[in-house]
């Protein structure tokens, strides 16, 4: 059976749930993920109590096991930026077609106070879910790398 839990600011997460759940990312984020280091500092951010920072974490566990991770950000912002981040979501490749994903992103839209923007590759199967969910393609992202 699968438990869904989530963390927020108020929960202190220690340094040993965050490193628990970067290493589950790492792992299942696959060729879509980001170094570790850059998956904590995300995680740092959500977890963070400061007035600019901010979000919450949504973790699926079976039988205690971690088999799904979401973290999203709060932007600070409202309108032209939409208030919240879905920065990463990643389900146990093991897991996967489950309904596990869809579970996490449901609680996680119920839990986010006003818009969510998310990045995703035009290849990745997870594109289908975000559709399904409302998700819509207002533009094309850009960036320069410096």
């Amino acid at each position: 059976m699968i438990k869904l839990e989530a963390l927020s600011a108020i929960d202190s997460a220690t340094f040993l749930q965050k490193n628990e759940i970067a290493d589950f990312l790492f792992e299942h984020l696959g060729k879509y993920g980001d170094p570790k280091e850059d998956i904590m500092k995300c995680l740092d951010y959500a977890l963070d109590s400061g007035i600019r920072a901010g979000g919450f974490v949504v973790l699926a566990r079976d039988k205690g096991e971690l088999v799904g991770a979401l973290v999203m950000n709060k932007t600070g912002m409202s309108g032209y930026i939409p208030e919240n981040i879905l920065v990463y979501i990643a389900v146990d490749a093991g897991q996967r077609g489950k309904g596990i994903g869809k579970k996490i992103m449901d609680m996680a839209i119920k839990m986010a106070n006003g818009a969510i923007a998310l990045h995703v590759e035009p290849d990745n199967p997870a594109k289908k879910l975000y559709e399904r969910l409302g998700f819509t393609n207002k533009y094309l992202e850009m960036r320069l790398t410096k």
